[in-house]
């Protein structure tokens, strides 16, 4: 005769599939599921535990599907304020190790944070046509403030990938946040200024008739315009360019994102290529976190690489996130006048960040 608790396996077996996507108190009421926390669909993998606030927007949809493909991930949290549940339900079909759950409205943010080893922030508005980044922050200061403010009391230990521009302003607006709930720690709170690389590569790569894949252009300063600074005289592999060549690559890298946002003509602004960028910068955190050796990339974080309290430049990442800053290296005459001028804009941007907080 079949026991009770073998008749109830598979009852218990589709509970626990269909527990991660509902979050606390929502369509899943029933009793005889398990508990949320402890689900996890059969095959799940081993991994890390990544958050993506903002997922259900023009960055996050890609980004959110994107890391359900990455293998370090094994439970991926999607939070935003509209539509969680359908992206969730969408991106949940894939099938990949990593467990994902949805969470939606302000009410399960901290849920949404809680315990988790990565978070990634796209929430925001997007810039439309002849708007600049600085023109979002007041939306997007204040989402951000919001949701650090959850992962300082949830998820402390959190690293925290940035990507809400104006970036300049964003980071220098998690620290105070971290720093008003006495849980900052500079290691683990980044700017995402991978796209610049990624754009760099890629102009570059075009310029020179090499494989975007095989350059690497370290770009520095910070996330918007002229704060955005290319230094192809450090280009590897090694490549000579003409005063012509810089001047137009420069203005490209600084300007890619505008580029594609008059290419969309008030439709949207860089978001598949920005969650792919977004995406190559998590890897790198997470494999920073599994303890692999020599994992640089180039991030804005706190820094004293310049005397301006962020900056970004070449970091290696490791397991307490931030383990080394690289400094700049030898700059031509072209870079260095562009550094000043990065300098002087950067400057306003983290001020007004930090000034947003405190006032």
């Amino acid at each position: 005769m079949q026991s009770t608790s073998c008749s109830s396996e598979p009852n218990q077996r589709i509970a626990r599939i269909a527990a991660h996507l509902n979050p606390p108190n929502t369509q899943m009421g029933e009793s005889s599921a398990p508990a949320r926390w402890n689900c996890r669909a059969k095959g799940g993998s081993s991994g890390f535990k990544v958050a993506i606030l903002g997922a259900a927007g023009g960055i996050g949809q890609p980004l959110a599907m994107l890391m359900k493909m990455n293998p370090l991930v094994s439970v991926l949290h999607l939070y935003d304020v509209v539509n969680t549940h359908g992206v969730t339900a969408d991106i949940s079909h894939m099938d990949t190790g990593a467990v994902v759950r949805g969470f939606l409205g302000q009410q399960q943010l901290e849920d949404a944070v809680t315990g988790v080893d990565v978070v990634i922030i796209p929430a925001g508005v997007p810039r439309k046509p002849g708007m600049t980044r600085d023109d979002l922050f007041n939306i997007n200061a204040g989402i951000v403030k919001t949701l650090c403010e959850a992962i300082a009391k949830c998820s402390p230990q959190a690293m925290v990938n940035i990507i809400s521009n104006p970036v300049n302003s964003t980071v220098p607006i998690a620290a105070e946040v971290f720093k008003k709930a006495g849980t900052y720690d500079p290691r683990r709170v980044l700017g995402v200024t991978m796209l610049d690389v990624v754009r760099a590569n890629t102009f570059v790569g075009e310029v020179m008739g090499l494989d975007p894949r095989e350059v690497d252009c370290p770009v520095v300063g910070g996330h918007a315009g002229v704060t955005i600074l290319p230094l192809l005289s450090q280009v590897k592999p090694p490549c000579s360019f003409t005063q012509k060549e810089i001047g137009y690559l420069t203005d490209r890298i600084q300007n890619g994102g505008t580029e594609v946002v008059e290419a969309k003509a008030g439709t949207g602004s860089a978001t598949l290529s920005m969650a792919y960028a977004a995406v190559k910068f998590a890897d790198a955190c997470l494999r920073g976190l599994r303890g692999d050796a020599g994992v640089v990339e180039c991030a804005y974080v706190s820094s004293q690489v310049t005397e301006l309290p962020f900056f970004a430049s070449k970091v290696r990442l490791g397991r307490a996130g931030v383990e080394e800053i690289y400094p700049l290296g030898p700059l031509n005459e072209y870079e260095r006048a562009g550094l000043e001028k990065a300098k002087k804009e950067l400057a306003e941007s983290i001020q007004k960040g930090v000034s947003f907080v405190r006032k």
